[in-house]
């Protein structure tokens, strides 16, 4: 690993914690409107942290080529796992919890957009770390790594296996000669107006800035952190319906929001494979939801189908936004949500999951296959989008779903290492690798996950970190090659 290539990275991470620095700076804006006595911590916090990301930047501003493409994926790591690090700062120094692993817990959580919590109750939070919270996840939920590549067009570094190795979930089956710095920045301008536009229909419904500013930062970015220990539930209903909207778009690829908001309809039409499949996932899972909740939980339907909306949002966009106590639902509504969470939204969005794309790619090779046996002499390829996808790309989407199950399988098992019971393994390793946030048992509904233990949080804190960057980023750098020369 050349010397000079690291540096380049150090000098990347340094603009990463640029950013992160300046957004704790921002968390004096309540500290000092609010008087909550934390402004000399969050000053500290943000101050330390801009300045040494200032620092890396001026001392290797000379380095700015990574000529070896395995670099993309050891930077892609590192600035993950070095901004949830310096995330904890603001948490450790208000006070807001004294235990340096579930401050990166909650920082963990935040920039990979969990959702998952360590704090039984957030009211009793400074505004300033209630806003961090929010941040932490508007900042995470589209990709630090994407913010860096649309802001710094002069690194050296291969930006399109940057870029890849951020989010391999993306919808790379056509071609573009769109380069990916433009793309990028088309993405992000939807990400600022998707977020533009929801505070201020927060506002219009009566909803005050703060309650708007911090619930769209975290709903806009499938992230599920709240303000309020009951989440959406105390909303009304014209806002729980806003927030879902918030959600259910960002689900939606962005590409295909560029071109929507762009006016460009015409190239709309024959993309529409993973959006239908998306929103027909949706409307049955939120049929079903209903009919359990008015025949189960004698809701009345105009109830049931209201909870029923906004929750499956959440659960599909891997949000973890809460419209009731789910944990009191009926049990088969509760474990569809941890499949449903499994599937996620569209690929090239703020979701987690394995993606609708692979669900679908998946599934039509299982049809393709099961043609095959009837029907050995036809050619039936797998199309998405009306396009045959190559045979490249299908073993692509069988290897990350294979990796995926293994991976909660792992995960499950050491939870329950730890000293935690079968279901809540197997809830919280669900919740975490999918970014939904609440998982089954005490970490379900508006369960936390402080009961857990030390080592179960931390092995949680990897399996965030593994599904934000979907698991094949992190575990190539276990191959014993990488390190090869």
């Amino acid at each position: 690993m050349a010397g000079s290539s690291f540096k380049a990275i150090l000098r990347y991470i340094g603009t990463t914690l640029i950013a992160e620095g300046i957004l704790m700076l921002l968390c004096l804006v309540p500290a000092l409107h609010f008087a909550d006595g934390t402004w000399v911590a969050v000053a500290a916090s943000g101050g330390f942290t801009l300045a040494l990301g200032l620092l890396l930047v001026l001392t290797f501003n000379g380095y700015k080529t990574v000529s070896d493409r395995r670099m993309s994926y050891l930077l892609v790591t590192l600035v993950w796992v070095v901004l949830a690090l310096f995330g904890t700062l603001p948490l450790l120094a208000t006070g807001a919890t004294l235990r340096f692993g579930d401050a990166f817990f909650e920082s963990m959580s935040g920039l990979t957009s969990t959702g998952a919590t360590i704090f039984a109750s957030v009211e009793v939070l400074p505004a300033s770390v209630l806003l961090w919270r929010s941040m932490m996840q508007w900042f995470g939920g589209f990709g630090i790594v994407l913010l860096v590549v649309a802001l710094s067009p002069s690194l050296g570094i291969n930006k399109y296996s940057l870029y890849t190795a951020e989010v391999s979930g993306a919808d790379n089956t056509g071609k573009t000669s769109t380069s990916t710095v433009v793309m990028v920045r088309r993405m992000l301008a939807v990400y600022i107006l998707l977020t533009l536009l929801f505070v201020t229909a927060l506002l219009a419904s009566g909803m005050q800035l703060w309650d708007a500013a911090n619930l769209t930062f975290t709903n806009i970015s499938s992230g599920g952190f709240s303000i309020y220990d009951d989440s959406l539930a105390s909303l009304t209903h014209t806002q729980q319906f806003l927030l879902a909207g918030a959600m259910l778009l960002s689900g939606v690829n962005f590409s295909l929001l560029y071109l929507f908001f762009s006016f460009k309809w015409r190239r709309i039409g024959h993309k529409l494979d993973q959006f239908g499949f998306y929103m027909v996932i949706y409307l049955l899972a939120a049929a079903f939801v209903a009919v359990a909740l008015h025949f189960k939980m004698g809701e009345r339907w105009a109830d049931a189908a209201r909870l029923a909306a906004v929750q499956c949002a959440s659960v599909i966009t891997t949000t973890g936004s809460l419209v009731a106590d789910t944990s009191q639902w009926w049990v088969p509504a509760t474990y569809l949500f941890v499949m449903l969470s499994l599937c996620g939204a569209m690929a090239g969005s703020t979701s987690g999951g394995l993606k609708i794309m692979r669900v679908l790619i998946l599934m039509r090779n299982v049809r393709s296959v099961l043609r095959d046996r009837l029907h050995p002499n036809s050619v039936e390829p797998v199309r998405l989008n009306g396009k045959p996808v190559s045979a490249q790309i299908i073993t692509n989407v069988m290897v990350v779903f294979f990796v995926f199950v293994f991976t909660i399988i792992m995960g499950v098992l050491a939870l329950m290492l730890f000293q935690t019971g079968a279901t809540e393994a197997i809830g919280a390793t669900v919740g975490c690798i999918t970014g939904y946030g609440p998982g089954l048992g005490t970490s379900g509904g508006y369960g936390c996950y402080a009961a857990f233990t030390a080592g179960a949080k931390w092995v949680c804190s990897l399996l965030m970190l593994l599904g934000r960057l979907e698991c094949l980023t992190v575990l190539v750098l276990l191959v014993p090659s990488f390190w090869r020369r």
